[in-house]
């Protein structure tokens, strides 16, 4: 009796990139014109020098239109063919409808079902491992995954403590099945019983907008900056070990480590207790700030760019944001 072959089941990895950053620059020097800040301040606690800021009417969806159309062409996919858009924001143009059903509109993605993810910096991290169960059901073949953030829509420039962090930007990437590498493992958290430490309190049910809100500054980010630096040092560490142990690998596997860029320090800390060196940490903090949802994307991007990967390496992001929620992935490039 013959006996029937089990197709080996079929990898799902990231076909192709693209990013999208305004064209203003605020600069450490800018804000010291605007807070009671300086540049050594800025740069010795968090290691951001600039920080990309939209235009004034500029809605989350025009970034991620314009990442999105880059991602489908290094793909070599057209609009049509996408059947699921995910984007990861904490900035969405508005309440409802979600931002991805305004991409799908801008790129011509008519056949896509849409939905926004709302778990902040780590938010593209979710996004990738939804859209890969999704493939590998076999509802879907082609996804795209944007992290997009216009966080100065947010922002209180008042505020020297948080405004000096946060900047705007868009990265998208298209998930297909792959015939090697691809996504090895992941790894998603989160605790609720933490949220109070950083939020937006304004504009939801709990606050709806009103004249107090506004005058209280309610639609504003509020940060209890001491206790999400420790939470994000041991939760980003934890996080990226396991994902690399379901993995089958260790830390010294890692050809190179794309972590949240909120804060060198945090990264610091985080490379230290991993054990890699420099070489193997990709850093454009300096460049971008925090960008929250779209941080990790634009570093892959960034990181392609400069030929940091090639093909065969061992690729791991890793994020933590508000919720609190934190995530890493590994992929073979």
């Amino acid at each position: 009796m013959a006996t029937k072959k089990i197709a080996a089941k079929k990898s799902v990895g990231i076909t192709g990139i693209g990013m999208c950053v305004p064209k203003r620059v605020l600069t450490n020097q800018e804000l010291e014109k605007m807070v009671d800040t300086s540049d050594e301040w800025i740069t010795t606690r968090t290691g951001i020098k600039k920080r990309r800021i939209a235009e004034p009417g500029t809605a989350s969806s025009d970034l991620a239109e314009n990442a999105a159309r880059k991602a489908l062409e290094s793909a070599k996919l057209k609009p049509e063919e996408v059947e699921l858009i995910i984007v990861a924001t904490i900035t969405p143009d508005m309440p409802f409808p979600s931002t991805a059903c305004f991409v799908q509109s801008k790129i011509g993605a008519k056949n896509a079902a849409c939905f926004d993810i709302g778990a902040a910096c780590s938010g593209f991290i979710y996004g990738l491992v939804v859209a890969k169960n999704f493939i590998d059901s076999g509802m879907y073949k082609n996804a795209i995954v944007i992290g997009v953030e216009v966080l100065s829509s947010v922002t209180d420039y008042t505020d020297r403590n948080t405004c000096v962090l946060f900047g705007d930007g868009a990265g998208a990437a298209v998930l297909q099945h792959v015939s090697s590498g691809g996504i090895l493992s992941h790894y998603l958290g989160a605790d609720g019983d933490l949220a109070n430490l950083l939020y937006l309190p304004g504009g939801g049910s709990k606050n709806p907008a009103s004249a107090d809100t506004v005058k209280n500054k309610l639609h504003y980010i509020k940060m209890s900056g001491t206790e999400v630096f420790k939470s994000a040092v041991r939760l980003m560490t934890d996080a990226a070990t396991h994902a690399v142990c379901e993995a089958n690998l260790g830390c010294k596997d890692i050809s190179l480590l794309i972590p949240h860029q909120a804060n060198i320090r945090i990264i610091n800390s985080v490379r230290h207790r991993i054990g890699l060196p420099e070489e193997k940490v990709y850093l454009n903090v300096a460049k971008y700030g925090n960008v929250s949802a779209a941080s990790t994307i634009i570093a892959l991007c960034e990181a392609v760019e400069e030929k940091r990967i090639k093909k065969g390496d061992i690729v791991v992001l890793v994020a933590f944001g508000a919720g609190f929620t934190w995530g890493s992935i590994v992929i073979k490039w």
